[in-house]
Parts: C-alpha cells; structure tokens; sequence
C-alpha cells in the first residue's frame, strides 16, 4: 500500500531528528573525553591514565556511529523530493548514491562500529602493558579493525558490482542484487538481500563472540554495577542486531514508499540507533565519569587529611602550653603527664590514620603512589578490570 507524501516524510523528519540526538550525544562524549585526558594532565593522576588509554578508540567509535548516521539520512527519500538536496542530481548519480550508500554502511560503517565495541570489551583481558596502557595499543587496535573489515568492504562492492549481471542473466531475482527502485522523477534506495545476508553472517559471528567475551569479562569483574553494565552490551548487541538484519531481510517484500517498506526500514535504522546510543553510554561516557569521580574523591581526601594534620598540630601546641604552665608545681610529676598527654596526642592522631579515614584512604590508595599499598581487606575500586603483568619468574 503506498504511503502519502506526509506519512513518508514524517519518518524521514524523525530519522534526522534521531541522527541528530546521536551527533550530539557523540560531540558531547568525545568533549568529556578530552576534558579527562585534561584533567589527569594537569592535575598528575598518572593511574587514572589506564581507564584513559583507548581514548582515540572511543573517538573512532563514536566518529562510526556519526558516520553510519549520515549514511541514512542520505539514503532517505525525503531529500530526493523536488526542491530537495538530492534532487538536483540525475538519475544515474542518484544511483550511484544508493550503491555508495550499500558500501559504505553495511559493508563499512556497521562492521567497523562493532568491531570497534569488541575490541574495546577485548581491552581488559590484556596485560597492562600490551593492552590499553601501551602507546601503541591505539593504533594497533585501529590498524586491526581496518582490516578485519576489508572482506566486507569487498564483499558489498562484488554484490554492487556483479549483481545486475546476475539479474540480466536471470539467474537470481532483482530484490536479491537491487540497490535502488527507479521512478520517472527520482531513484528510491532499497536493501539487496544479498547484502543484508552477508550482514547476517557477520552479526552472527560477532554475536557469539560477544557472548564468550562477555563471559570472559565477568569472570573479573569487581562489583555489581560493572555486571550490569557487561550484561547491557551482550544485550543490546545480541538484540538490537539481530532485529535489524531480520528487518532488513523483510523489507524486499515490499517496495519503497510503500507502508510495509518504510515501517521495516525505521525499525532497522531504530535498533541500531539504539544499539549505538547504548554501547556509546556504557563505553565512553560511563568510564570517564567513574574515573572523574575517583579523581575528585583523592582531592576531597587530600584536603581532609590537610585539615586533620592542621588540627592535630593546633592540638599538640595548646598540650604544650599547657604543660609548661604547670611545671612550677612539680618536675617530675609534670614530666610524667608530658609523656602521658604527648601518647595520647599521639595515640589519637594514629587512631585518626588507621580507623575513620582508612577507608577512604584505601579506596585511594591505587591512585596515589606514594602512600601505602592496599591492604587485601579493603573494599574493591569502581573501574573496569585489568589483568597484572605476568611475573618475570613464571
């Protein structure tokens, strides 16, 4: 059933709405990152730099999700109307656009966006110093997605390329090669199920790979909160991907412009927007804010124990004056009660390091050097987990 003009372009408006919200929340992510690369800079908290290390591979993922969502507002229908953007093209460049738009998203872009989430869950199984604390892991890791989703790339442009010889030979139908529908005045994208069937490998693929990586992961996390978060990625991968490849496959069942195709072509673009707003939330901004909230924890405590040091010396000062003000009764006996209320100064002051503000100072101990080392019986850091290097003996 063919849609009117309105309907049709009401689920373009919402699309680049959507696209929109997505390029704000990734502009606003990738500036909160450079915020904390900042903030450690400045300040010299050199341990947070391992929960900054893939910074550039954050970027890159949010720079995919931007790109992908670029993507779908050019395969749109609502600016190939007259008047519009696209429809001061020809026909054969419109074309070409929905041939670049097959390439670039579902052989480029989608592949490389969740390479990109695996590579950053694959981050905390490494050493520290082959992983993410290594100055080479980013570009190493970049290096690696690049290639690892060059098959796709080709393989895309092979159904671009050889499919129409394929259908003029009539050995397959058009909606399996079919990247676009023309009409007398503009060319509508759709999806070659071909295509949407490598994608479908590809998702399956990854999605078990998802699944033994995140039961890797959880095997070291070190409290509920990051349980949650590993179980919100395997979720929204094995979910939200999958429902787009299925939605896709659904959609050369109908053509463009008619209700059933529009309806299944919103729903895939809808559950990869929220597939990628959701690993964008759990993997860029959620690290960096538990990371600022550590720093800012080890401030409040420096200037506490700054506070109790100017106390205590107060304290020891007005002790003193007070022995000496009692020293003509007796010598001895005021000697006695100087050593007396000296320990006990003493004595509260040890107790003010080892009983209040121990816990405190534990929790912070990994993030300030030159104090003492945590004790076993202290509570468990909030932060990703991190494999130790391995022993030179073993």
């Amino acid at each position: 059933m063919p849609l009117t003009r309105f309907p049709a372009d009401t689920l373009g408006v919402l699309t680049v709405c959507l696209v929109a919200l997505l390029i704000l929340l990734g502009v606003l992510c990738i500036t909160y990152l450079f915020y904390f690369r900042c903030r450690i800079r400045s300040q010299g908290f050199v341990q947070l730099s391992y929960f900054s290390g893939p910074w550039i591979i954050r970027i890159t993922f949010i720079l995919f999700a931007i790109w992908w969502g670029i993507g779908e507002i050019i395969r749109l229908s609502l600016l190939r109307r007259e008047g519009r953007l696209l429809n001061t093209l020809n026909l054969k460049w419109q074309e070409t656009v929905c041939k670049c738009y097959i390439v670039s998203n579902l052989g480029f872009a989608e592949p490389c966006l969740f390479l990109t989430l695996v590579f950053l869950l694959r981050a905390p199984l490494h050493t520290m110093e082959s992983g993410i604390l290594s100055r080479q892991w980013n570009g190493k890791t970049a290096g690696y997605i690049l290639f690892y989703c060059l098959p796709m790339v080709l393989l895309q442009l092979v159904v671009i390329v050889i499919g129409p010889t394929l259908h003029n030979n009539k050995k397959l139908p058009s909606y399996f090669t079919s990247t676009m529908n023309k009409t007398d005045q503009i060319v509508l994208c759709t999806y070659p199920l071909l295509s949407t069937l490598l994608l479908g490998i590809f998702a399956i693929i990854l999605t078990a790979y998802v699944f033994w990586l995140g039961r890797q992961i959880l095997k070291m996390v070190i409290n509920k909160g990051l349980q949650k978060r590993v179980y919100t990625l395997i979720f929204s991968v094995s979910s939200f991907l999958p429902l787009r490849v299925t939605f896709l496959g659904f959609s050369v069942l109908s053509k463009p412009e008619h209700f059933q195709f529009e309806a299944l072509a919103f729903l895939a673009f809808l559950a990869l927007l929220c597939c990628a707003g959701v690993c964008i939330c759990m993997l860029v901004y959620c690290p960096v804010a538990d990371s600022l909230a550590l720093g800012s924890l080890q401030d409040l405590e420096g200037r506490r124990r700054l506070d109790d040091c100017q106390n205590d010396t107060i304290s020891l000062i007005a002790n003193q004056s007070h022995l000496e003000e009692s020293a003509g009764f007796s010598p001895s006996r005021s000697s006695d009660v100087s050593t007396k209320q000296r320990g006990s100064i003493s004595f509260r002051a040890l107790g003010k390091e080892d009983g209040s503000s121990r816990g405190p100072f534990v929790e912070l101990s990994l993030f300030s050097p030159s104090e003492d080392a945590t004790p076993p019986e202290s509570p468990p850091l909030l932060g990703w987990p991190m494999r130790p290097s391995p022993s030179p003996h073993q």
